[in-house]
């Protein structure tokens, strides 16, 4: 290595964020960096992707990155299998963390709550618009389970295509939505020499405490 990890940095001047630019509502800010996010970052970098946090009934945290699907006033949804690992966690303890990273624009938002499934209506809508190729995953892959090589997996999705091949798949059963109730919302902005603004959003009741936290 020609560089060591202890020497690989970036310094961050391209905004700030201060109180009169924040509303005293969270949800607002968020859809306006994202919308920045969208006609700034490019590819490789998804807008939407964000590592998704849980804990497990033993306490032990996990993390994966997928992508978010659906904002409204109560919360973030996202979708996957209800066996998955995640899945399991979730029913076992339904709290999470979401954290969206930006670099072109030098921001993080970090977002924590309670999950609950989305209606089954909900979930069928969405499926019903994913590529089909996708929507045969969904059924194929035993998703977070031990398979025994790629050929396994290629297998069942032949299976299912056949399996298919004269009717559009239905959405699964144990395939669907989540949705996180933000009770916690951190915007980050870099700033210069590591002292960046760190605008924290709380749910207090039905308002949000929005409070500046040191970086």
């Amino acid at each position: 290595m020609t560089q060591t990890l202890a020497d690989m940095r970036r310094d961050y001047t391209r905004d700030g964020l201060s109180e009169d630019q924040a509303p005293l509502e969270p949800l607002a800010l968020f859809r306006s960096w994202f919308a920045d996010a969208v006609k700034t970052e490019q590819p490789p970098v998804e807008p939407n992707a964000m590592t998704l946090a849980t804990v497990d009934a033993e306490g032990r945290p996990h993390c994966r990155v997928l992508l978010l699907k659906g904002l409204d006033e109560q919360g973030f949804t996202f979708f996957s299998n209800y066996q998955s690992a995640k899945g399991e966690q979730l029913q076992a303890n339904p709290f999470a963390a979401l954290t969206f990273f930006w670099p072109t624009l030098e921001r993080q938002v970090r977002i924590e709550g309670r999950v609950e499934k989305v209606t089954p209506a909900e979930s069928d809508a969405y499926f019903q618009v994913r590529p089909l190729g996708s929507r045969l995953g969904a059924w194929a892959s035993p998703q977070s389970r031990v398979i025994h090589d790629r050929g396994e997996l290629e297998g069942l999705l032949a299976q299912t295509e056949r399996r298919f091949a004269d009717q559009a798949p239905e959405c699964p059963p144990h395939w669907g939505g989540y949705r996180l109730l933000p009770e916690r919302i951190e915007f980050w902005q870099g700033r210069a020499s590591r002292l960046h603004d760190r605008l924290d959003y709380r749910l207090n009741g039905e308002a949000w405490l929005r409070q500046r936290l040191a970086p």
